[in-house]
């Protein structure tokens, strides 16, 4: 399907689109690839790795700015929606900057899309957005929200839209892998509650689920990748086995447990070898074979949280991977 393409990604510099772009570029060969963000230093940091291969183009521009991604969609076949304000806190202290590019920006991407003729869009949400209980996850559930709705919202258009939903990602620069490993020099890891768990993915499990979505959607369904999950105090250990754990409180926002599946979704949410899909509950596109294909009906009450995950990952599986990704972990 992207083969051959034109595709851009919003917020094309963030760790999942430098992981994204030499992926794609690799796999489906695309015709372009469009960088689409609005920090230059970024964009040129990112220029380096890719300044012999015409293919990448990169685009100053912002989803808040709604003219500037008219321009940008310009003959554009596939639209990745990663641009958002993300960090917790800086939400909770920035709760009017966080709407208008969390909100009032997914505002303009699926506008642009249906106008440009984009022929599907996938958006990155977050676990958070499950039940939220800070500013970013409300806003991201907002974001999921209006991107389900523009299937419909599209018209006689043929943009489709769909969401792809994903908890911490390891090694991440946001995450807290390289936060730990920064740490361990002290002798001494700061772990906010003993209690707390958090799934683990790959930004490549990630790229991956995305290209599936892209494969896989008739508009409005929310893909949740399977991935194992991992306590908090695990994670410190795999990083450094001798360093003192202190324990210092949740910050303001933040959940003890990540959820991606509520109990409230159960009623239409399929399960498959690989992922689950919550369909749309609009138009009664919850019943719609062609979005259900070979999908089972999770049970009554089902929910997909990091706590109650049947798949776990081990201290020396997370120790084997860290080893394994040394260079990548807090640069992606």
């Amino acid at each position: 399907m992207l083969s051959g393409s034109t595709i851009l990604i919003t917020g094309g510099t963030g760790s999942f689109g430098n992981t994204f772009a030499p992926m794609t570029l690799e796999k489906y060969n695309p015709k372009k690839l469009i960088i689409y963000s609005r920090d230059e230093m970024k964009q040129w940091e990112m220029a380096k790795k890719f300044q012999d291969d015409d293919r990448i183009r990169f685009f100053i521009g912002d989803v808040r700015d709604r003219e500037r991604l008219y321009r940008a969609l310009d003959g554009v076949d596939y639209v990745v929606h990663a641009a958002a304000t993300k960090i917790v806190p800086t939400a909770e202290y920035n709760p009017f900057e966080c709407v208008k590019t969390n909100v009032n920006g997914a505002v303009n991407v699926i506008d642009a899309c249906i106008d440009k003729g984009v022929k599907r869009c996938v958006a990155l949400s977050t676990d958070k957005a499950s039940q939220p209980v800070n500013l970013y996850g409300a806003t991201k559930l907002c974001s999921d929200k209006l991107f389900i709705a523009g299937n419909s919202y599209a018209g006689g258009k043929d943009t489709r839209f769909a969401i792809v939903r994903y908890g911490n990602v390891m090694g991440s620069r946001g995450s807290v892998i390289p936060f730990f490993i920064e740490q361990a020099k002290s002798g001494e890891l700061t772990v906010t509650d003993e209690r707390m768990t958090r799934f683990m993915i790959s930004l490549e499990q990630a790229v991956e689920l995305v290209w599936h979505t892209f494969d896989d959607t008739e508009g409005g369904e929310i893909y949740v990748k399977k991935i194992p999950s991992m306590n908090i105090t695990d994670i410190a250990r795999a990083v450094s086995e001798t360093a003192k754990q202190k324990i210092v409180g949740i910050r303001p926002g933040e959940k003890l447990h990540e959820q991606m599946i509520g109990v409230e979704d159960a009623p239409y949410t399929y399960e498959y070898e690989e992922h689950f899909k919550i369909l749309p509950q609009i138009h009664g596109w919850s019943n719609d074979m062609n979005r259900i294909k070979q999908g089972t009906l999770v049970p009554e009450g089902f929910s997909y949280s990091s706590d109650n995950n049947t798949e776990w990952m081990t201290v020396d599986e997370l120790r084997r991977w860290i080893e394994q990704n040394k260079e990548k972990v807090g640069n992606i």
